[in-house]
């Protein structure tokens, strides 16, 4: 069942947002329940994180090149590739997965998921990856230790608000050079 808006009613032409109906407050909550059994944020792992929380393992699905550059503390690593192979030696299948690999541009995270649950695993996937955790202002693990980058105006609150978000991009963009996912090649490694 769907609602009508004041516009549908009145015969005037709705808005673009509006154009579709809204769903049934019934039907969104459903849509919204199964979406958030599939993928959690990376503000709510990093505070999950950060309280101790032991109902989950993270997982970066990232090759070992991207690991190395930077991870989440914490995480397990299992590249996407490996984990039919190597999964039950390094998970727990009664504890909840959660994956991550380099951002909204790769399906590296999805993939593995799939993996996962096909291996019987319950899964979610962190959206935003890596690289929202390092927007966001969270630190990453690195072979010569813990690194944290300023949070990006765009995706968290920093000092100075949006004001400052062209300099935060470009400098972010600096930073970032090879932390991006080609999805062609073996780069990804997803």
């Amino acid at each position: 069942m769907t609602t009508t808006t004041i516009a549908q009613r009145s015969g005037a032409t709705p808005s673009a947002p509006m154009s579709t109906p809204c769903a049934s407050p019934a039907e969104a909550a459903a849509h919204f329940a199964a979406k958030l059994a599939f993928a959690t944020d990376v503000s709510d792992v990093h505070a999950a994180l950060a309280a101790g929380a032991d109902d989950f393992v993270l997982l970066d699905s990232r090759s070992r090149a991207a690991w190395e550059q930077g991870h989440v503390p914490g995480a397990v690593h299992l590249p996407s590739a490996e984990i039919p192979r190597r999964a039950a030696e390094l998970l727990d299948v009664n504890v909840p997965v959660v994956t991550y690999c380099w951002g909204p541009g790769c399906d590296g995270a999805a993939r593995a998921a799939l993996a996962l649950a096909r291996l019987g695993y319950r899964v979610k996937e962190m959206i935003g990856g890596i690289e929202y955790w390092l927007r966001e202002g969270f630190a990453v693990q690195t072979a010569s230790g813990a690194v944290r980058r300023a949070a990006d105006p765009l995706t968290a609150p920093v000092s100075g608000g949006l004001a400052t978000a062209a300099a935060r991009t470009v400098e972010f963009e600096a930073v970032g050079d090879g932390a991006v996912c080609d999805l062609t090649g073996p780069s990804c490694g997803c």
